[in-house]
């Protein structure tokens, strides 16, 4: 099995705080500066999984980046460079703690609470009838809260304002880059065979502007099925075949695991550890047409070594 890292401990220069997600291990410096190290963790249902996933964290990281370039006219986001191919050194942004969701189809998170009767997200009425992966007429936005600690919290726009939140103009414009970002990241998706079924984006402020933030459209951010097979599975009632986090979530749930109190995480044997790299690989070879370099010198002190270099190169 392939080397992984799941845990950084880095000594830029002029760190002034360092932060670790569930995924990735943030450096904030003192020039308004941020590193970004996406790591080979893995998360679902809010937990960090037992074992890091080989090439996870330089597949997201170079999927990431390609799509934040591919979208910087729709958007300014926040990334200056990749000096490493699991590292993202960018601006640092104030994020504004809503997390902006957007669905094309009933899948995921939006299906379970379907599926248990209520026809109402995130304050936008459901129809009736719809059947799991089955296409919305328009897309809709479904807001989520970040919380410090546990699950974020689906919330409506009109909750978002009476709370006051974010203001109303950041808000609307919020959405209207999401809708725009959606669009393409749709088209680009079609045009290498998939169906993007639906994303997440971040934005924060700096200089008093909206700024993306974060990922998008990884298979930890996205959620994607491929277009040939996809009505004939429909109208069988087949699961759809997905290159996304979803299966993971999917492998949990039927290990009795869905981050609830007291639910112990199942263990993961090599061959799934295996599996979830593949699909990983697999998703960057068919979103961006070419194949799959292994980073070759995958440890903590190259990346260390290459980031150093970038950020003197920098401030110079």
């Amino acid at each position: 099995m392939a080397k992984t890292i799941t845990q950084t401990n880095f000594n830029f220069p002029k760190t002034i705080n360092i932060y670790r997600g569930k995924v990735r291990d943030v450096y904030t410096l003192e020039n308004e500066l941020l590193v970004v190290v996406a790591t080979d963790r893995i998360s679902a249902f809010d937990h960090i999984l037992p074992k890091g996933i080989p090439y996870k964290g330089q597949v997201l990281n170079q999927i990431a980046s390609f799509f934040l370039e591919s979208t910087k006219d729709i958007v300014p986001n926040w990334l200056i460079a990749c000096p490493s191919p699991s590292v993202s050194v960018g601006h640092l942004c104030k994020p504004i703690r809503i997390e902006m969701v957007i669905r094309g189809y009933l899948s995921g998170h939006a299906f379970r609470v379907y599926k248990s009767g209520i026809r109402e997200l995130c304050g936008i009425p459901l129809p009736e009838g719809m059947h799991e992966n089955e296409q919305f007429d328009t897309p809709i936005i479904t807001p989520a809260i970040k919380v410090i600690s546990g699950h974020d919290e689906d919330i409506s726009r009109e909750e978002i304002l009476r709370r006051n939140i974010v203001l109303e103009e950041i808000y609307l414009q919020m959405e209207k880059y999401t809708r725009l970002l959606f669009q393409r990241g749709t088209e680009m998706a079609r045009e290498r065979g998939l169906i993007l079924v639906d994303a997440k984006y971040e934005f924060g402020l700096k200089d008093g502007k909206v700024m993306l933030m974060d990922e998008i459209h990884t298979p930890d951010s996205s959620r994607y099925f491929y277009v040939k097979g996809y009505r004939e599975r429909q109208e069988k009632g087949l699961p759809q075949i997905q290159l996304s986090k979803e299966f993971v979530r999917e492998w949990l749930i039927e290990n009795d695991f869905q981050g609830k109190e007291g639910e112990k995480l199942p263990i993961m044997s090599e061959a799934f550890v295996d599996e979830v790299s593949s699909r990983y690989i697999e998703l960057y070879e068919t979103l961006l047409g070419k194949r799959f370099q292994p980073e070759t010198h995958h440890s903590v002190e190259s990346i260390q070594k290459r980031i150093v270099n970038f950020i003197n190169a920098l401030s110079k």
